[in-house]
């Protein structure tokens, strides 16, 4: 299996998602439901979802999907799974219904619980992030392919850029920039706060509060392929993935893998 090869089948597969995320985007109104879980579901996160899975299923009928739309299999089929794919087909549905623009698809391959390919696809713009473990993090802006790669950096640092979530800041994730000298706070949704790390126009992205794997696998993997590290806030080791929990704990993501970086 040829990931570099793979990963060019998927990006078509994660634009195609996000094609069909427009065409409900672009309607003047859409259906809103809730999900047992209270968060919000749309015509979009469907159809893009069964894009990417009647996709990957074709091409890679014997790699299981793991997908935040889809029937959960239970552990003990899950544990048996030495590849599988980790899917958000829309990341950011809050910000979907505001019409920010601040949402994408995401679809990870997962071995042995470490993301090795990532992409990640913003609709509304078409930049477009990719990753395979080993070769390299790129994105894909107005046509032009750049390679990413992170620089150093102390924690220490005065002015720190902070990237947070539009929707979620709680207590705990306040007072962790509150530790920092004279951060500048960035709010962005969904995965995006993962590549403003990639990209270098941020350096620490703290969630001290509960998120899925699937939210995490794709930017994850284009985050650690271009020199930065997610660190497991309980244990201090990095994130892993298709646990038998599939809630992700708290977690500090820093634009740079670097002995001094982590507190």
């Amino acid at each position: 299996m040829n990931l570099n090869e793979v990963v060019q089948e998927i990006i078509i597969i994660s634009k195609d998602a996000g094609a069909a995320i427009l065409r409900v985007y672009n309607q003047q109104e859409f259906q809103i439901e809730n999900k047992a879980d209270s968060s919000p579901l749309t015509e979009a996160d469907r159809l893009a979802n069964d894009t990417i899975c009647r996709s990957l299923t074709a091409k890679y009928p014997n790699i299981p999907i793991i997908s935040e739309e889809n029937k959960m299999e239970s552990y003990q089929i899950r544990k048996n799974f030495q590849l599988c794919w980790m899917v958000d087909p829309l990341d950011g549905t809050k910000e979907f219904i505001q019409r920010n623009g601040d949402f994408t698809v995401n679809i990870a391959l997962i071995k042995e619980g470490e993301p090795i390919l990532g992409v990640v696809y913003q609709p509304v713009n078409g930049d477009l992030y990719y990753a395979v473990k080993d070769t390299g993090a790129f994105s894909i802006q107005n046509g032009i392919t750049t390679q990413l790669k992170t620089s150093p950096f102390s924690i220490n640092e005065k002015g720190l850029k902070v990237v947070a979530s539009r929707s979620h800041l709680n207590k705990e994730t306040a007072e962790f920039i509150d530790k920092l000298d004279e951060p500048e706070l960035i709010a962005r949704g969904s995965s995006l706060k993962f590549l403003l790390l990639a990209s270098g126009q941020a350096d620490v992205y703290p969630r001290l509060a509960p998120t899925s794997e699937w939210d995490t696998a794709a930017a994850q993997c284009i985050l650690t392929a271009a020199g930065g590290i997610v660190i497991n806030v309980e244990d201090g080791k990095t994130m892993v993935y298709n646990k038998e929990s599939l809630l992700n704990p708290s977690f500090i993501a820093y634009r740079h893998h670097s002995k001094g970086s982590l507190i």
